[in-house]
């Protein structure tokens, strides 16, 4: 598990509990108390339970699968804390926000190795090894082919995680995009919680929600502009994105990653985008201000 964070220390608990060997990578700080202690995890979905793992900065010997739960910001850090002979012969499944990510993973570690997959969970890490998970659910979808891809699943599923296979690559990553990118945009151009956005700002979410399903609709996804907007109606009033997480925290922004993925790729296929390039800009200048 690379990066035992809110998202990454929940799958790893989930899998040693299940009874996988599970071998955290992570700064020394946190190996420490991975080690020492396990991860806690508090889940309304599955209980409160501390589940044993290893862990180390760096990965020493051969895996069969490694989970990429970092930050786009941390990622190009910690893919040193691999080398690619680790994972020859496995698989490195990458669960980050964006779409641009995969590319640059298959360049590291080849191009066979790699299953791009998004999470949709509500998770965060609240000290080091220890986990809140706030959503009823934990779902993963992998882009590949299903054949391939079923033990993987299987695996996961039996761990608890609700996780799909869609062979189309383009519908499972610009899927959470285009659901991501408005959340967090809004979310955290406002410092407000999906409720207040889904209402007082009701006519911007319907529209960023248009924009981004045009652009993925335009790289070869089926986006639907309506379920996406269903979702969030279907959301508690005070969730949060995970952006605003950041924001409040004063912690790095996924804002390349999700509202620059969004821009360039808009820009690439001539699709237009006023309003999510007016919050990627005012999103950009709050942070270059510092505030």
């Amino acid at each position: 598990m690379l990066g035992p964070g809110g998202v990454g220390g929940l799958l790893a608990a989930m899998l040693s509990r299940a009874g996988h060997r599970v071998i955290c990578l992570a700064g020394e700080p946190t190996v420490r108390v991975l080690r020492r202690d396990g991860i806690h995890v508090r889940s309304a979905r599955f209980g409160e339970f501390t589940a044993p793992v290893e862990a180390c900065t760096e990965l020493r010997e051969p895996v069969d699968l490694c989970l990429v739960t970092v930050k786009q910001t941390a990622l190009p850090q910690a893919c040193t804390r691999i080398t690619p002979d680790m994972v020859a012969d496995g698989l490195v499944v990458p669960l980050l926000n964006g779409v641009e990510h995969a590319d640059g993973l298959r360049r590291r570690f080849g191009a066979e190795r790699v299953v791009p997959g998004v999470v949709r969970v509500e998770s965060t890490r609240v000290a080091p090894g220890r986990v809140e998970h706030g959503s009823p659910f934990v779902e993963i979808d992998l882009a590949g082919p299903p054949d391939r891809l079923a033990d993987l699943a299987g695996l996961l599923g039996a761990a608890g995680v609700r996780t799909g296979v869609i062979e189309d690559e383009p519908t499972v990553l610009w899927g959470k995009l285009a659901f991501l990118a408005p959340f967090a945009l809004l979310t955290t151009r406002y410092g407000l919680p999906i409720g207040p956005v889904r209402t007082g700002h009701r006519a911007e979410l319907t529209a960023l929600v248009a924009e981004a399903a045009a652009v993925g609709r335009a790289c070869g996804a089926a986006v639907d502009p309506a379920r996406t907007l269903a979702l969030y109606d279907a959301f508690p009033a005070e969730a949060k994105s995970s952006m605003q997480r950041d924001a409040e925290a004063g912690r790095p922004l996924e804002l390349d990653a999700i509202g620059g993925a969004l821009l360039r790729s808009a820009d690439r296929h001539g699709v237009p985008v006023p309003l999510a390039a007016r919050l990627v800009a005012e999103l950009t200048a709050r942070v270059a201000a510092g505030s």
